[in-house]
């Protein structure tokens, strides 16, 4: 079970009230059955009459590619409307911007087993993983910049990996190690066992601009002594990395390729360059479109075979995309699938892995002007990004599912929804179900959605759905529980709405309550409570800056905030931003996360918010001063340990967290 979370960027502005809906989910899916239309209106819900589900389409599959021909053949034929007198229309890079992780981590809900008989099961409270990361899915560890086992810390700066015994009265520097390469900007990593891998944008590989990603891995069996073992290279954008058990899985994208065109100039006039650059095309060889590995800085050479990829029935992008999973100790034993496609969100469950092309324009956005970004490196990316993606606007998202086996992930089945996935927080799996919140495209109307698939003879099949949520109104945040999902939507004036779907055919408005603001983060605590973090806002829809709020849902007739803290007008709750910057100690009902405070000339200086919350919800805050300046706040992150104790990172170091 899991609990995505969607986060926007909303500039600080006009906000307005903000609306929270939950939705009983488990007897729906666990009875294969479809969901009745909700039509939400400003201030009420209504419900609509029944829906059938949507039948599969039979183009959203995958097939293997039969030979390098067939697959070339693919690529030429669906790349050459994308070639103009320059070369590729937008550039040829799937690149991203430099540096790595900016959305990558929730901590995993699990709800309880079944759902009580007035409803559905209220939320758990949870806690962060072993390594310390507050991660999206339990057993399913994600990069950062700092790891924990409860004794060895290990962190990174830039390229110096440090490691420091935290078992102790005070966190000691064992060691410092000055990482070889050249990667093009931050680093993060994973630890597994007495090892650490390394991953970096770019690295040895090429001296142009070209996307590439480093995976380095360090011994730590003696912490004082780290020592590099090995390194890979691959010649694409790194969209996801994350260990399961030993495990390393890695979800690469490579876009349009780098080839010899030339441009309009001395004898080539525009049409000649033009007819010269689709031959360059034509002409190009099945190497140049497959994603290729360096191993310890040997020759290239070809990640798979052809046999390796798979051809989707539409056409989803000149690009491609390779799972690669391999055991941490034997990273050049690699099993890989690919498909000739092109996304950049890929969310991966204990046993499954779900990828989802882009539906268009419409709904969340996600990156720069709306472009999808890679969860790793989720920041705003290069406009080449954009090429292919943009003539596929027809406002409906392919699923693809693989199943996860040890190293191996093999393809299950396809399916489609009309809207936009915006990222890997849109999609949950349970029981076999895989559940999607989706934003409006050119398909839908003026809402949002989520929508439930059962694999079924190939198939991701369409089983049920809730439509007109939000009308007029952006997803700010989505939580999801076994057989319950939170959705906060948001406008200038919204309700907060529950809606119980326990009986599908049968939904039923339960309460709605007016708030200002919105929380862009939630998180369970416990006795039927949430933590939300975000941002206030007067009833004019004016941001008066960060805040926390508490919500009781012990009663999902008439859920209520009983707390709110505002932190000011120029401090930002950067869990909304970045969930790896907050943590959840159960067992003192206390909340950490970093604050962000700007100045008037432009300083800033990172804060640790410690809100211990009362029994009854009630919150008190203290603030600890972390770090200045911008880079170095987006690096904090506090981490707990087994005896209670907090270890702080930030400012290039790391000490025992007090308050």
């Amino acid at each position: 079970m899991t609990t995505p979370h969607r986060l926007l960027r909303t500039p600080l502005g006009r906000l307005g009230i903000g609306a929270l809906s939950l939705l009983a989910l488990g007897g729906a899916f666990a009875a294969g059955q479809a969901w009745p239309e909700q039509a939400a209106t400003s201030g009420r819900l209504l419900a609509a009459p029944h829906r059938d589900p949507i039948p599969p389409d039979e183009g959203s599959g995958l097939s293997p590619a039969g030979s390098c021909d067939q697959l070339l053949d693919h690529y030429v034929d669906h790349s050459l409307d994308q070639v103009t007198p320059w070369g590729w229309d937008h550039g040829p890079w799937y690149g991203v911007r430099r540096d790595l992780g900016m959305l990558d981590g929730v901590t995993e809900l699990k709800a309880a087993d079944s759902a009580r008989a007035s409803g559905p099961a209220s939320p758990q409270s949870v806690t962060s993983s072993p390594t310390g990361t507050n991660v999206q899915e339990a057993g399913v560890d994600e990069p950062d910049v700092v790891k924990t086992n409860g004794t060895l810390l290990v962190r990174l700066d830039g390229d110096d990996l440090t490691t420091y015994d935290v078992s102790g009265a005070r966190v000691r520097e064992l060691s410092r190690l000055d990482l070889p390469g050249r990667p093009r900007g931050d680093s993060e990593l994973l630890l597994v066992g007495n090892e650490v891998v390394v991953l970096s944008p770019g690295g040895v590989l090429p001296a142009d601009d070209s996307p590439a990603t480093l995976v380095r891995r360090v011994d730590l069996s003696d912490p004082a002594e780290p020592e590099l073992l090995d390194e890979q290279e691959y010649s694409a954008t790194l969209l996801s990395a994350r260990a399961h058990g030993t495990t390393i899985r890695l979800v690469l994208g490579t876009g349009l390729p780098a080839l010899d065109f030339v441009q309009p100039g001395g004898r080539f006039g525009e049409q000649q360059a033009l007819r010269a650059n689709r031959e360059v095309v034509r002409r190009s060889s099945i190497e140049d479109w497959l994603l290729s590995v360096r191993d310890d800085g040997g020759e290239p050479g070809q990640l798979a075979g052809c046999e390796a990829m798979h051809l989707p029935e539409d056409f989803s992008g000149a690009g491609s995309v390779s799972v690669v999973g391999y055991d941490v100790s034997s990273p050049s034993s690699r099993d890989v699938v690919g498909v000739a496609a092109q996304t950049s969100t890929a969310y991966s469950a204990t046993d499954r892995l779900y990828l989802a092309t882009w539906a268009g324009w419409g709904g969340w956005g996600g990156g720069w002007d709306g472009w999808p970004v890679p969860d790793l490196w989720d920041r705003p990316c290069c406009p080449g990004i954009g090429g292919p993606v943009a003539e596929l606007g027809d406002g409906v998202s392919d699923l693809h599912a693989f199943a996860l086996s040890g190293t191996d992930a093999s393809y299950v089945g396809s399916g489609e929804v009309e809207g936009a996935v915006a990222d890997r927080w849109s999609m949950d799996s349970a029981d076999g179900v895989l559940r999607v919140a989706v934003g409006p495209t050119a398909e839908t109307g003026n809402f949002n959605s989520v929508v439930t698939f059962a694999e079924e003879d190939g198939r991701l099949v369409e089983r049920g759905r809730v439509d007109r949520l939000g009308v007029d109104e952006d997803i700010k945040s989505v939580r999801w529980f076994d057989d319950l999902a939170i959705v906060v939507t948001f406008r200038q004036i919204d309700p907060l709405y529950a809606i119980d779907l326990t009986d599908p055919l049968r939904p039923r408005l339960l309460g709605e309550l007016k708030i200002p603001g919105f929380s862009e983060y939630l998180h369970p605590i416990g006795d039927d409570q949430l933590l939300g973090l975000g941002t206030d806002a007067d009833r004019r829809g004016r941001s008066r800056g960060g805040q926390a709020a508490v919500f009781d849902i012990s009663d999902l007739s008439a859920p209520e905030r009983v707390s709110q803290l505002g932190y000011g007008r120029t401090r930002t709750a950067l869990a909304a931003q970045d969930p790896r910057q907050f943590t959840w100690l159960a067992d003192r009902r206390t909340a950490l996360t970093v604050v962000s405070s700007w100045g008037g000339r432009g300083g800033g200086t990172g804060w640790v918010s410690v809100l211990e919350v009362g029994p009854a919800g009630g919150l008190s805050n203290t603030m600890v001063r972390a770090a200045y300046g911008s880079g170095d706040i987006g690096s904090v992150r506090t981490l707990p340990l087994p005896d209670g104790r907090v270890v702080l990172s930030a400012e290039g170091d790391a000490r025992f967290l007090t308050w």
